[in-house]
């Protein structure tokens, strides 16, 4: 059987367009969002803001859904992961490209997975791993002073030696301070370009599910600081606010535990990815093909199978360079209904408690805001 492909094409202008193009437009330039020049630009990466849960809760976001067009909608990257979608923001490249091409992914030198979030160590040398130039390093480069505003736990941490070098870091706990320093940056900086990161919505659908109570008092938080901080822009002053993916909330009954079909597994030495899109990663013996095929004849029906060879031909990864190529999967699982894949076998289950999840090539989990506001709004 063939693989399920993907229903759609993705989008001409994706998440990897948004920050390159406001920097573009603070040095008056051509740029493919299409943004007006500016003096300065923040860009507002809500975690996990798909573009369908924000439709889904209008009544609770009136300002983000009133300024929300249709042509404010693009796809962000897949795997729609956090690791990736950021990384690709901050470099304006695809996965393949960057190479945080996973949540888990495999570290052929060490023969190991390793976290792209928070399993940075001595053998993962941002510099080296994601050796593509950031936004702000450009940024600095043009004589354009650079932020990345977010929480302290996330300062200096290894990912974010990956993907936010050449930004001066301002942390700020809260989603309201984190505007207020935003604010601040505006008006001692004659030109600037920001990132401000906002996780809350993200912690609250893995934990409670974006149907929650708790993911809409975020919503509801986010609506209403991005209202006041829009309504002291000035003329010169720009900002989008984006998603690196959406979510699903995929029910404790709707976990397959993959690992209890035993030709799902064998030959696969390492397993990385997320539930809805796992990476498996084969002996060196083992034929990929063949272990695709098994998989499209248990799940696929509810999965999109693909090896290694096929995403990259397909361009699902964008451009691979080639030492981002063996941490791409050789049979990757990116789930089309509503289900998520386990392994039983792992000693660590804590997962299995998230109810939001995300990762796969489904609209909910791909399509993402890119408002635009202040001197961006059209």
């Amino acid at each position: 059987m063939p693989p399920m492909l993907p229903v759609r094409p993705f989008s001409a202008v994706r998440l990897a367009d948004v920050l390159t193009s406001s920097l573009a437009s603070l040095q008056a330039a051509p740029n493919a969002l299409g943004l007006p020049p500016a003096a300065k630009a923040v860009v507002v990466l809500a975690d996990g803001l798909g573009v369908s849960s924000l439709r889904a809760r209008a009544g609770h976001a009136r300002f983000l859904t009133g300024h929300l067009a249709k042509t404010d909608v693009v796809d962000g990257v897949f795997p729609a992961t956090t690791a990736a979608g950021i990384a690709s923001l901050t470099t304006g490249t695809a996965p393949g490209t960057h190479g945080l091409v996973g949540y888990k992914v495999l570290d052929l030198a060490n023969d190991r997975v390793v976290n792209q979030l928070t399993g940075w160590d001595a053998a993962m040398e941002p510099l080296t791993w994601q050796n593509q130039p950031t936004v702000f390093e450009l940024a600095t480069a043009a004589g354009i002073a650079s932020f990345a505003v977010g929480p302290k736990r996330f300062a200096g941490s290894g990912f974010s030696g990956a993907v936010l070098r050449g930004a001066a870091y301002v942390s700020a706990e809260t989603m309201a301070m984190r505007f207020a320093a935003a604010r601040e940056i505006f008006d001692t900086e004659p030109s600037a370009l920001v990132y401000l990161y906002v996780p809350e919505l993200d912690i609250n659908a893995h934990a409670h599910g974006w149907e929650s109570g708790r993911w809409l008092a975020q919503l509801e938080a986010l609506d209403a600081e991005t209202a006041r901080f829009a309504g002291g822009l000035r003329q010169d002053e720009g900002l989008i606010l984006t998603a690196d993916h959406g979510v699903v909330d995929v029910p404790a009954a709707k976990q397959v535990l993959f690992d209890t079909v035993p030709e799902l597994v064998n030959g696969v030495r390492h397993i990385g990815g997320d539930p809805r899109c796992l990476q498996l990663y084969t002996e060196p013996e083992v034929d990929a093909d063949a272990l695709a095929e098994a998989w499209r004849a248990v799940e696929g029906e509810r999965a999109w199978i693909f090896t290694r060879a096929e995403a990259v031909e397909l361009g699902l990864f964008g451009l691979v360079r080639p030492e981002a190529l063996t941490r791409i999967g050789d049979v990757i699982v990116a789930a089309r209904k509503l289900v998520a894949y386990y392994d039983s076998r792992e000693p660590n289950q804590s997962a299995r408690s998230m109810i939001g999840q995300h990762g796969s090539l489904t609209d909910e989990e791909l399509r993402v805001p890119v408002l635009r506001l202040g001197a961006y709004r059209r």
